[in-house]
């Protein structure tokens, strides 16, 4: 088998591993906040359960987006063409305004829970 044919192919399956990583992470979140809601908000029915609900959340689907960004610049990385890099610019920068906002969403429900 030839050398770049096997480089191809170890590089599609991380960046398919790294897909998988980042979708794992954001159906884990969404599944642990749903859990959370369920038995927490339900129940309690207090603001400041369902902002600890959403922190969590944000915090797992920042984290998810970033192994998405990380396997769109792999799959990118083994020569790029020009329509690649432009689709990866795009990429990059709808998932960093996400992430950006994201963040900032963060600290803010964040600091109204601390100032509780």
């Amino acid at each position: 088998m030839d050398v770049e044919v096997i480089l191809q192919r170890g590089h599609q399956l991380l960046v398919t591993a790294v897909e998988l990583v980042g979708a794992f992470v954001i159906v884990v979140g969404a599944t642990l906040a749903a859990l959370r809601f369920v038995v927490d908000g339900l129940r309690h029915r207090d603001a400041a359960v369902f902002t600890r609900i959403r922190l969590s959340l944000g915090r797992f689907l920042t984290l998810g987006l970033e192994f998405q960004l990380a396997a769109d610049i792999l799959r990118t990385a083994l020569s790029p063409t020009f329509a690649q890099i432009g689709q990866l610019a795009a990429i990059a920068a709808i998932r960093t305004v996400l992430n950006y906002v994201l963040g900032r969403e963060i600290e803010h429900e964040q600091r109204q829970v601390d100032n509780r």
